[in-house]
């Protein structure tokens, strides 16, 4: 599959690598793609960088990893047609920090980041997922008891099922949150995610959704 990565900074990057190491051809974006030459060359033939606007038509399939608070600009950027009838996994998290101040949800209650790149996108199918955890976790999560646990929220079956898969590829089990509304409460638990990470000094945790049998 041909991956699309909207943004390139730790994130964006931990999901290319990701990608790559599963056999997917991989488009990583960046306002000045010169500056990602030394990554790129870490995968030849397999990675490749380009702009925003470039990304988003190659990709089959689009990641949003930018900060939610550049996102509508990555959105323009890259062409809100580029996007029509992909499924696009939708990473961030409207989280704000600001100093002497714990962080807060800028977008929270009755909305959420996902609400708002489906509404930004109203062509494409948007999965929020990979935001509860640490990008140093999203492939490969070795636990003690098992694998943890990748939630998936939106509109579209298909769509999840889709993203679903490529989870359950990087080494997590998956839960069907719901519709993309249900962004609201996997954006707080990504919030308990990182205060408890800032807390204890680590991000080795994750989340671990238990069925009584």
């Amino acid at each position: 599959m041909n991956v699309g990565i909207l943004g390139s900074g730790d994130v964006g990057k931990a999901l290319a690598r990701g990608f790559v190491s599963r056999g997917h051809m991989v488009t990583i974006a960046s306002r000045e793609p010169k500056k990602l030459a030394s990554f790129v060359h870490e995968h030849p033939g397999k990675l490749h960088a380009a702009t925003f606007e470039e990304t988003a038509r190659a990709g089959e399939l689009l990641v949003l990893v930018t900060a939610f608070a550049v996102a509508k600009d990555a959105i323009d950027l890259a062409g809100a047609e580029n996007f029509a009838g992909k499924v696009v996994i939708d990473v961030t998290n409207p989280v704000k920090f600001e100093p002497g101040k714990p962080p807060t949800l800028s977008v929270s209650g009755n909305d959420s980041a996902g609400e708002s790149v489906q509404r930004w996108l109203p062509g494409a199918n948007v999965v929020k997922s990979f935001n509860t955890v640490g990008h140093a976790l999203f492939v490969d999560p070795k636990f003690p008891n098992g694998p943890p646990t990748m939630f998936v929220a939106g509109n579209d079956d298909k769509a999840k099922n889709t993203v679903e898969q490529i989870a359950e590829s990087f080494g997590w089990r998956v839960m069907d949150a719901g519709p993309i509304e249900a962004s609201r409460y996997l954006e707080a638990m990504a919030m308990l995610w990182i205060t408890y990470s800032m807390r204890i000094g680590s991000g080795e945790h994750a989340f671990k959704w238990l069925h009584k049998a």
